[in-house]
């Protein structure tokens, strides 16, 4: 309230106030409010849980997470409404009773009852989003807690190593190559790493690298650079020759020569036995030379790295389509047997109408053409990309490259609802692509059976559904984005086909295999990779023909173990000083859109021994020194 000056006595006379006037102003003023040391604490508390949290794995007991967590949501309860203060600290109470070894059954009973009393009458989501997820961990975790009842003791059967070598599905001994960087023994780095993935070249350039995920170094200050300190072994190693067993006179025919195929003749090789790649095209490495561009993966040192594994005693025929011109009946009574890795190369519909008109492409198409040297001449003209993928991006960058005058990439979800990685968002962004997210491709429009334009709806984001935001039609009218050529990047499928005629089970095109690779109902067949999974990582199908290499060597009557047989250097206790992590720097987003030139450049021998002198050798101080600290055979 606004008073006339001289007024103020009035003010006292109305409110029949018993102070002075001017402390009664006094009292009103207002002051910036500064941040106390207590409040400083809290909030870096805030962030180092932050980053435990982002960096944690499944290793602790799922009861004694479920307890600290409800725990800790105890503390931010304002007090307000009964359920969530009394009932959260309750719950944890019950829950100590199950850790402690003094519940019931019926301790069970009341915990579910409790959880969900405070979820159905907590005020605010502090109380009501603690609940639920108390709940959802003891319906996951229920034969965990009735064991801690039943015997007062853990049954979690720790399997992890350590957290970056447990969150990298081929299991390669990181912190082992990273010691032997620091020391400067790069060959021996890469000879390491070749004992679970016979691809670090590639993976250095182009690994999703889940292993950073959970590196424990993101506790203190950031993850290690896992992938720039493997590129930079890669780039400084010497050439060695692998130790092989005897020849064992077995045959093994591996159908397909992408990630997979490659790997379990490598390692087939090594054991002595005499693998042969039936490869559909005339080049091997599948969707890493046929999906991936060679501004990220250069076709020189990849054909390096292939060759590499050829002269280890794998031999290929080129041009063979397994079903079409080779039965299958055909290898499996000619050869020991027989792995199938056919990939996931066919092309994804979308089903828009218009879809078939003279301008629509395929992403896997493009790709394809462009790993065989064929680059599209897209000239002065507008390219429209339908997904939200690292293989959208791709096909978008390639785009710039063919000469495109725009490139617009069309997403019904928000740009952060994107599967495509961070980096590949943001490079496609720095080469001048456009991002039209939260707008659904609804039809492609079409004059002379050409390509006019995509018409899109926008969109308005919706509720959670599965663990991502379902988006549904806005209130905006449609509208059309002219443009010359549509790309559509939406997925890949598996041409399965031949081989369901032949009678391998298969489900929603893809082939149903057993986790250890063998197809039921046919002995001596197995079968991975992204032909079983669906599209997936590189590293992923590395794994599963690492797998599928030790499980035939069983089949086939043999027990042969690749080993470590690398020194890794002395761990040293190097004190817990604070480091930034070095990035791998990229050429100028101007200058590289021109080309299909390798576009990242890898770090420098300074940052790489500084990168590698920051891993924490959880192999030697974190829990997996309980077991060695790493896996020396397979």
């Amino acid at each position: 309230m606004l008073v006339p000056m001289g007024r103020e006595d009035s003010i006292v006379d109305v409110y029949d106030c018993r102070f002075d006037v001017k402390e009664a102003f006094h009292l009103a003023r207002l002051h910036v409010i500064e941040r106390s040391e207590a409040q400083r604490i809290v909030e870096d508390l805030h962030e180092a849980l932050g980053r435990r949290m982002a960096v944690s794995s499944l290793a602790p007991c799922p009861v004694e997470f479920t307890a600290a967590f409800v725990g800790m949501c105890m503390t931010q309860s304002c007090g307000k409404c009964t359920p969530c203060r009394v009932g959260l600290s309750q719950l944890k109470t019950l829950m100590d009773d199950v850790l402690d070894g003094v519940a019931t059954q019926g301790t069970l009973k009341l915990i579910d009852r409790t959880a969900l009393y405070i979820y159905l009458s907590a005020d605010c989501a502090i109380g009501y989003e603690a609940a639920g997820m108390a709940l959802e961990a003891i319906s996951g975790f229920r034969d965990d807690f009735e064991y801690h009842v039943a015997h007062g003791c853990c049954d979690f059967h720790q399997s992890e190593l350590t957290p970056c070598v447990s969150g990298c599905p081929a299991g390669v001994d990181i912190p082992g190559y990273i010691a032997l960087v620091e020391a400067g023994r790069f060959t021996d780095a890469v000879r390491l790493i070749h004992k679970d993935n016979p691809l670090p070249v590639a993976c250095g350039l182009i690994c999703e690298h889940p292993c950073e995920i959970n590196c424990r170094r993101g506790m203190v200050d950031d993850p290690l650079n896992i992938r720039g300190i493997k590129r930079y072994a890669t780039d400084h190693m010497e050439d060695y020759t692998p130790s092989k067993a005897a020849p064992t006179g077995k045959r093994v025919a591996i159908v397909g020569g992408g990630p997979a195929g490659l790997s379990a003749a490598y390692y087939l090789a090594l054991m002595g036995h005499a693998p042969t790649i039936f490869e559909q095209r005339s080049h091997l490495g599948g969707m890493m030379r046929y999906g991936i561009p060679s501004y990220r993966l250069p076709r020189g040192r990849f054909d390096e790295e292939i060759a590499w594994i050829l002269d280890q005693g794998v031999e290929v025929e080129y041009d063979v389509s397994v079903g079409r011109d080779v039965p299958i009946g055909d290898l499996r009574r000619d050869y020991d047997a027989v792995y199938v890795a056919i990939g996931a190369h066919a092309d994804r519909k979308v089903g828009l109408p218009g879809e078939d008109a003279e301008g629509v492409i395929s992403a896997v198409h493009m790709l394809r053409e462009i790993g065989d040297g064929n680059v599209p001449d897209f000239t002065g003209q507008s390219i429209a990309v339908i997904g939200g993928g690292n293989v959208a991006m791709d096909v978008s960058r390639s785009a710039v490259r063919a000469g495109a005058d725009r490139v617009m990439i069309v997403y019904r979800r928000r740009v952060t609802d994107m599967t495509a990685q961070d980096e590949e968002i943001a490079g496609a962004v720095a080469e001048e692509c456009e991002l039209l997210d939260m707008h659904a491709p609804i039809g492609i429009e079409v004059e002379d059976g050409k390509v006019s334009g995509l018409r899109v709806q926008p969109q308005i984001i919706g509720p959670v559904v599965g663990g991502r935001p379902r988006p549904r039609d806005g209130a905006r009218e449609s509208f059309v984005i002219p443009c010359d050529k549509v790309l559509v990047a939406v997925g890949q499928t598996i041409d399965s086909a031949p081989f369901a005629d032949y009678g391998l089970p298969t489900k929603r095109g893809a082939i149903s295999a057993a986790s250890d690779g063998e197809v039921e109902g046919f002995d001596g067949l197995f079968s991975g990779g992204d032909c079983v999974s669906g599209p997936a990582t590189v590293i992923r199908a590395i794994a599963a023909g690492k797998v599928a290499a030790r499980n035939i060597d069983k089949y086939l009557g043999f027990d042969h173990e690749i080993v470590l047989d690398v020194d890794i250097p002395a761990v040293r206790f190097k004190g817990k000083l604070s480091c930034a992590r070095s990035n791998m720097a990229e050429r100028d987003a101007h200058a590289r859109k021109e080309d299909f030139e390798l576009m990242e450049r890898g770090l420098t021998t300074e940052e790489a021994l500084q990168e590698a002198s920051r891993c924490l050798r959880c192999d030697h101080f974190g829990f997996g020194a309980f077991r060695g600290g790493r896996v020396s055979k397979w």
